[in-house]
């Protein structure tokens, strides 16, 4: 476990484990309660889950077992995490499993809140700035809802990171067959630019954002029909070779209603070809924009 946020200093100031969940303290008091299912009582709090599921990651355990048997044998996770009459693996893996989500992504959103505030923000330039993306996490069988394929359970997270601070902004979570483009929306809010690879490329989508205010920097299929409206000069010396507004797709069938701003540039020998509706940026600057992804 890296146990100071500076490893590389001479003076280490270790934090216990108690000072790194002081944020998470602050938030415990107002959370939604987890409540039982049935007849059958508790057989850990939230609290302590959320304390297991840290301490797992912090301690870097191989497994839950592993960790179900650390709470049984060490002091330290007997007295402070494991709930007083301890905890069976069935009744761990249960918990963990298939309670505590409404909990856990309320703590995210105010932790997330809290971190914005704290933290230096960069690219201040450039707006606010959020990468999304869709990955695939596996789930065990008894997750009905994790719908994927036959005999394989996965959970689809739809993240929007925060560039500007670093840190993950929203996260939502569907069967793994969810689709992607509908959270784009959900995801970004108005003033902010959403940064998205090809898979999100929907020319309904690009007119949709611009109606509901929220900017977007999009990765596009380099053979999208295009229809110029207006050419705008590059430099030789630039990266940037295309710079124009244009409507996107084929006219009477998926042809973009707004007009966006196609930048087409090159890294390495690769071509990149991005659709936008910042227009009070560079050409530079919305290639750099989606250089981090």
């Amino acid at each position: 476990m890296p146990y100071t946020f500076e490893p590389l200093s001479k003076n280490q100031v270790i934090p216990s484990f108690h000072e790194l969940l002081a944020p998470v303290y602050k938030i415990l008091s107002h959370t939604p309660p987890l409540e039982a299912k049935g007849d059958r009582p508790l057989q850990m709090t939230f609290e302590r889950q959320l304390k297991a599921l840290i301490f797992y990651h912090l301690e870097e355990y191989s497994s839950g077992s592993h960790l179900v048997q650390v709470l049984e044998e060490d002091d330290f996770a007997k007295n402070e995490i494991a709930p007083p009459d301890g905890i069976k693996k069935s009744s761990f893996f249960e918990a963990v499993n298939h309670r505590g989500l409404e909990q856990l992504l309320y703590i995210f959103e105010k932790l997330q809140a809290d971190a914005a505030k704290t933290l230096r923000k960069e690219y201040a330039h450039l707006g606010e700035l959020v990468s999304i993306d869709g990955s695939l996490i596996d789930a065990v069988l008894s997750m009905h809802w994790a719908d994927y394929r036959d005999g394989s359970k996965k959970a689809k997270a739809h993240l929007g990171f925060d560039i500007n601070h670093s840190i993950p902004s929203k996260i939502f979570l569907t069967d793994g067959k969810g689709d992607e483009r509908p959270f784009v929306s959900k995801i970004l809010s108005p003033g902010q630019t959403g940064i998205m690879d090809r898979y999100y490329q929907c020319h309904k989508d690009f007119d949709l954002w611009q109606t509901e205010g929220k900017h977007f920097v999009c990765r596009i299929k380099r053979k999208t029909h295009k229809t110029v409206i207006e050419t705008s000069p590059v430099s030789s010396d630039s990266i940037v070779f295309y710079n124009a507004t244009v409507l996107l797709g084929t006219p009477n069938v998926n042809q973009t209603k707004k007009p966006v701003r196609l930048v087409g540039y090159r890294v390495d020998g690769k071509k990149y070809w991005v659709a936008t509706d910042r227009y009070d940026i560079t050409a530079e600057e919305v290639a750099y924009i989606y250089l981090p992804e």
